[in-house]
């Protein structure tokens, strides 16, 4: 199973993904978290934030999921995921493919900014965020959207609704 947990930075990636993690792993102890922040450092940073240095980490990051997937190992991911055509390799390339939109309004991510990166590309100061000066695509298919704000729960009920839905797929 791959559980892929798609949204803007400050929709609550992190957050909610190491709850589901750590919440799956006793049922499910060859359960890896992997966060696409951390991936970058792990490869040895050589990537631009540019929209080509996001795509060679996209690829990597799908490419490294198919190789745990083939040896059974479960991944909670949590990354941007600005690219479609990778979205829908996931699909057909990954058994168990679970795709969590984590929606929230862009005032909240500003607000919620603690690295100060919206408002440097807000102001002109920078460059390279996705959702600013690079387009942020809404997941075409997602098999559940979540409004990360605040309106949908805290992260826990976040979390409790992915399980959810999650145990009814499991069911079918």
């Amino acid at each position: 199973m791959i559980v892929w947990l798609i949204g803007l930075s400050g929709a609550g990636k992190t957050t909610v993904g190491t709850r589901l993690a750590a919440r799956l792993r006793p049922d499910l102890p060859n359960l890896v978290y992997l966060d696409g922040d951390l991936l970058r450092d792990v490869w040895g940073g050589d990537l631009s934030h540019d929209v080509a240095g996001r795509e060679v980490n996209a690829a990597r990051l799908s490419k490294l999921c198919l190789m745990l997937d083939r040896q059974d190992i479960h991944v909670v991911a949590a990354v941007l995921s600005i690219f479609p055509q990778w979205q829908a390799w996931n699909r057909e390339n990954l058994s168990s493919y679970f795709e969590v939109f984590l929606d929230v309004p862009m005032d909240v991510v500003v607000d919620r900014d603690t690295k100060g990166l919206y408002r440097a590309a807000l102001q002109g100061r920078g460059h390279d965020v996705v959702g600013v000066d690079i387009p942020f695509p809404r997941p075409a298919g997602p098999d559940l959207v979540l409004d990360s704000s605040g309106r949908d729960g805290t992260p826990d009920e976040l979390t409790d609704r992915i399980l959810a839905a999650l145990h009814e797929r499991a069911a079918r």
